[in-house]
Order: structure tokens, then C-alpha cells, then sequence
């Protein structure tokens, strides 16, 4: 019998109507046991498994960050994990700001490369002005001219010329007032503040970030310098960091990269850095240290693409398909090296040829904010760089955000302020609220993307699950006993199994704030009878009584929204959907994921 791995990666695009519903959230008595309670009493207190997903930003930047710093941000990591935690802060342009919701977990993940350069600029440190562009872009920073001062750091960075910019001394001292300040506010059980930061490789204008996300605490952290593009654009040499980091101080980190829709072919390419075809140890290494990737964020869409996915109604969703960030020009062969589901069948080739798979992630989104302030509602959109935050002067949707950096009469591709997204959220299945337990959710891809709106979304995959499984009081207990949660490997069937094919049970939520649920769908990619990669969407469950067509298509929900006073009414759609689905096309001998 062949052997099938099954790839769970999330429930990633459940569409919703412009809705809103309340629910009740139904609390377990975890640690509500009494000094008086028996021995082993308690069944929730031994759980080893995921009750209660968690919500959080993995993606986000403060002052620290020089494009946040030259883009008009001026709030600290303290202020970002206030806001996190509920608080109201104070936002760089003066307006009071406090979410609706608290997050359960933040990681400031400012960048590396010159990290706190503005603050130091401020604290006008000797060794930074000494240099001939920490002085030019001091004198720029002074005279308020941000826009010009972030084209001429930019430009540097993407030349190498930055360097020299800050020593290793003042890297530790801005490094450790940001490890600081996570330990400040971390408190396990009630709120999470991770320690992280953005490795921002960007070749030729082409993103190939990467945030770095530490399981430990800042004892561990501060004891390496992170590890910064102008020490290699390379990622194999960042997973070598990785590697001395866990080594040299008994922690862990692991990689998240930034969705690749800006990478203009490079980020999940064919080939590495130097040239070379992929190798089995390349694949090995990237799985290990890549174990999940963003999938969404503040610059668009990172899933899939309507040249990828043709017979996907949703797959034109955010699209950022114009450049890089240099401007440099799309051209159609780099679509397919940038985008999560090709991957993610690609994966499934290069398994076949190398024995390990290099594209075999989970998914998560984030924010990518730039103001230092976690805010990803749809309703309320408080933009993702201060300089665009809201005033009463509508221009600021349509300045260049792709593009600024071209000269007066410089040609090239651009791309509006307007044209930004929401998004998103990652939604983690963690056993408790701690570093520790986020983390290792993270590592076994326990995880999935929200594009903003916090709805609660379970997978599980077995050989033996039955439709009777969906409704179970143990739904969960039973799914983690006899299958695999999401991002997880179901084995191949056992000699004798009663079902021939894998079965899915899932459940979905909607936000009690948001709105309600359109469909759940399936996304299956496999490798074919020639060893190609190929993809079908099904629709598993759906709200009203629409029929599928003989093409397995469902027509549209409907639309409630007003789009002159941009408002919407909980008239379509359903606050919860459940599907029982078994693959109806599943052949023992072929590869293949399911998300």
C-alpha cells in the first residue's frame, strides 16, 4: 500500500455575508476543582489537547522599526502591547485608540537591519552620526523630510550600503529595551507578549521577509543579536542563525514568512538563493524551520491567484499583482512561485522527487502593521502606516505606497494607499495562553489565517469518522483520539480499515462582532497519474437552500451590504456551519493535502 500524507492546513477562506449575530461562549471549568475534591477529580484539568483558540498578531512594528519611524509612527513596543491588551493608547497622529476585543497574544517583530535607528537618531548617538548616511539621514529626520529620508534608507538597504549604520552595542541596547518590554507584559494565562523579529531580505525590491518567533523568554533572547538581512539576503544562512541561537542557549525559534505576492517569483522559487536546484537537504531545512507561513496581511492576498486557480470564484481576492517593491514589473512566470496552494502542491512534487517536501506548511494571517497598533477591522479601518492614519483629509488614500520610492519622472509600477488591506489575525489552537504552548501550536501547524474577523474554526481528518462524529458532545476529544487536527499528518489507513477514503469533520463560528458564515469549502491539491500537481475545490457545507449545479458550484448568497453609507444587515447566511465531508475522489495511491 502507498503511502498518503494528508496535509491540514487551516479552514482558511470560509466567506461571510455582511452580517452580525451574538453568541454565548461556553466557559470549561478548567482549574475550578475544590480543596475538598477527590484525587484525579476534574476531567478538564488533564486535557493535553487544544480547548479554546487564541487569537493574536504575529506581524507588527513600532518606532523601532525605521519604515514604521519614517512613515510618522512614534509609539514604543510598551504601547503596542497595551493596545494589544485593551488599553486605550494614545495613536501617533493624537486620536485615542482601544480595541473592540483585546488580542490573547502580540509579537513585536520590528526589523532587524538598523533596528531603533530613528530612536537612536533622536538620543543623537555619536557613533550612528559619525557615519556619512546615519548623518544624512539624521539631517532629513530633523527637518521632517520622512518620505525622502525612508527612499534614501530604503535605497541603501536594497544596495547593502547600510551596514556600518549601527554597532553591535547599540543593537543590544535597543534589542533588549524590546525584549523588555515583551517581559513586561507577558502574563501567562491572561496575555501573551512574544518575543520576535523581521529578518526583511528584499533583493532587488523583491520581499522575502521573514519573522522570527522565539518560544523563549528574554534571558535566552538577548543572548544572540538578531540576526539582520545586511548579515545575508540568504535564508538558508538565517536558518544556520537558527540553528547557532538553539544550540548556543538550549531555546527555540522558528520562521514565519511574509506571504509572497511581492517577491515577484523568488519566494517559493525553483531554485536557492545562489542558483542551485532545491536539494532534499534544502527541503528539509526549510520544513523544519518554516513549519508555518502568512498567508494574509496588510498588502493583500497570499493564498491564490486567478491564473492559478481558474476555476476558483474567490481566488481574485486582494491581489497585489503589479510589482515588487522596487516597482519592478510582474511578469506571469513568477505567479506560480509566489502563492500558498501552488506551493503547496509543488510540495507535493518535489516530495516525490527529493523524499522531503519544502513546501509543507501551515497558514496563519497577521497584521503587518506599521503603527504599532493591532487593528484588522473591515469597518473601521485605521490604515497600517501613520502617516495614512485617519484625518479629515481624504487624499490620504490615494498617496503611493508602492512606487514612493521612484524619482520625479522615474517609471514604474505603483500602488495606492486605498489599495491596502485589513487583514488579518492568526488563530492558534494553544492548550493554554503562554509562550510556550502558542509556540508549540506553531510548530505542529495547529494554527489558521483570518483575513480580520474572529471566527472559530475546527478541522479534524480520520479513516473511521462517521457523519453521527459531527454532533458528538466529545466532538473534539474524539477528533484528537481516532484522527488529526489541522496542519496535521493523518497516516495511511490501517490493512482492514472499514473506510477507503480520508473524512473530514468541521465546525465553524462565526464572530459574535462579524459577520455570518456564506459556505465552508475544501481545497484539495494531488499529484495526478504523470506526477502533476492539480487542485479542486468542493463545497461541504452552505446557509439557505441553494442546490449545487452538476459542476459542484453553488450559487452566491446574496448580498446585504449598502454600499452608500457602507453599512449591513444579518439577513443571509448562517452563524454556524458544520460539514461532515469524505473525499469522493480519493485514490490510495496519490499524494495529496487537503486545507
Amino acid at each position: 500500500m502507498s503511502k498518503v500524507t494528508l496535509l491540514l492546513a487551516i479552514a482558511l477562506f470560509i466567506t461571510t455575508t455582511q452580517a452580525a449575530f451574538a453568541v454565548v461562549t461556553v466557559k470549561s471549568n478548567r482549574g475550578q476543582s475544590t480543596t475538598t475534591a477527590k484525587a484525579g477529580y476534574g476531567p478538564y484539568l488533564n486535557r493535553g489537547y487544544a480547548q479554546k483558540v487564541l487569537w493574536g498578531d504575529t506581524h507588527l512594528h513600532t518606532t523601532f522599526s525605521v519604515d514604521a519611524a519614517l512613515t510618522g509612527n512614534r509609539l514604543s513596543p510598551d504601547n503596542a502591547y497595551r493596545f494589544a491588551k485593551g488599553e486605550t493608547v494614545t495613536a501617533s497622529n493624537g486620536l485615542p485608540t482601544k480595541l473592540m476585543k483585546p488580542l490573547d497574544f502580540l509579537v513585536v517583530t520590528d526589523h532587524a537591519e538598523s533596528l531603533g535607528l530613528t530612536e537612536l537618531i533622536r538620543e543623537e548617538n555619536e557613533e550612528l552620526l559619525a557615519t556619512p548616511l546615519g548623518a544624512k539621514l539624521a539631517r532629513l529626520v530633523k527637518a521632517n523630510k520622512l518620505v525622502r529620508a525612508m527612499g534614501v534608507y530604503d535605497r541603501s538597504i536594497m544596495e547593502a550600503e547600510s551596514t556600518a549604520l549601527l554597532s553591535d552595542k547599540s543593537m543590544q541596547t535597543m534589542w533588549q529595551r524590546i525584549t523588555s518590554a515583551a517581559e513586561a507584559h507577558n502574563k501567562p494565562g491572561i496575555f501573551t507578549a512574544m518575543i520576535g523579529f523581521e529578518w526583511t531580505s528584499t533583493p532587488g525590491g523583491s520581499n522575502l521577509h521573514r519573522n522570527i518567533i522565539y518560544r523563549d523568554g528574554k534571558v535566552r533572547a538577548d543572548k544572540l543579536l538578531p540576526f539582520s538581512a545586511l548579515d545575508s539576503d540568504n535564508p538558508e544562512h538565517l536558518w544556520a542563525w537558527m540553528e547557532k541561537y538553539e544550540q548556543e542557549t538550549n531555546g527555540q525559534v522558528l520562521a514565519i514568512p511574509h506571504n509572497g505576492n511581492l517577491s515577484n517569483g523568488l519566494m517559493f522559487d525553483d531554485v536557492t538563493r545562489t542558483g542551485e536546484p532545491l536539494s532534499r537537504a534544502y527541503a528539509t531545512a526549510r520544513s523544519r524551520w518554516e513549519p508555518i507561513i502568512e498567508v494574509t496581511q496588510m498588502k493583500g492576498d497570499g493564498e491564490t491567484h486567478p491564473a492559478l486557480s481558474a476555476t476558483d470564484e474567490f481566488a481574485d481576492f486582494e491581489t497585489w499583482d503589479i510589482s515588487n517593491f522596487a516597482s519592478v514589473p510582474k511578469t506571469p512566470d513568477m505567479i506560480n512561485k509566489e502563492y500558498a496552494r501552488e506551493a503547496l502542491k509543488r510540495g507535493l512534487e518535489y516530495d516525490a522527487k527529493l523524499g522531503a517536501n519544502p513546501f509543507r506548511f501551515g497558514m496563519v494571517g497577521s497584521s503587518d502593521t506599521h503603527t504599532g497598533l493591532s487593528t484588522t477591522r473591515e469597518e473601521n479601518f485605521f490604515h497600517k502606516l501613520s502617516v495614512f492614519e485617519p484625518t479629515a483629509d481624504p487624499r490620504r488614500m490615494e498617496d503611493v505606497l508602492i512606487g514612493y520610492m521612484l524619482e520625479e519622472g522615474e517609471e514604474g509600477a505603483t500602488l495606492k494607499s486605498k489599495q491596502i488591506s485589513a487583514s488579518g489575525l492568526a488563530a492558534v489552537w494553544a492548550t493554554d495562553n503562554s509562550r510556550e504552548a502558542i509556540w508549540d501550536a506553531m510548530k505542529r501547524k495547529e494554527v489558521y489565517a483570518s483575513t480580520g474577523t474572529r471566527m472559530t474554526v475546527r478541522v479534524f481528518a480520520g479513516w473511521n469518522f462517521s457523519s453521527e462524529d459531527l454532533h458528538r458532545s466529545d466532538f473534539v476529544e474524539r477528533g484528537y483520539k481516532h484522527g488529526v487536527p489541522m496542519g496535521g499528518d493523518l497516516a495511511p489507513m490501517a490493512s482492514g480499515a472499514a473506510n477507503a477514503s480520508p473524512r473530514l469533520l468541521i465546525q465553524a463560528l462565526r464572530d459574535p462582532d462579524g459577520a455570518n458564515l456564506d459556505r465552508i469549502q475544501v481545497v484539495k491539491g494531488w499529484l495526478d497519474v504523470t506526477g502533476r500537481a492539480q487542485e479542486k475545490i468542493y463545497n461541504v457545507a452552505w446557509s439557505g437552500k441553494r442546490k449545487l449545479d452538476r459542476h459542484g458550484k453553488l450559487p452566491a448568497v446574496g448580498n446585504s451590504v449598502n454600499s452608500s453609507n457602507a453599512t449591513y444587515i444579518n439577513n443571509i447566511g448562517k452563524a454556524q456551519l458544520a460539514g461532515y465531508w469524505q473525499d469522493p475522489d480519493f485514490d490510495v495511491a496519490q499524494r495529496a493535502f487537503y486545507y
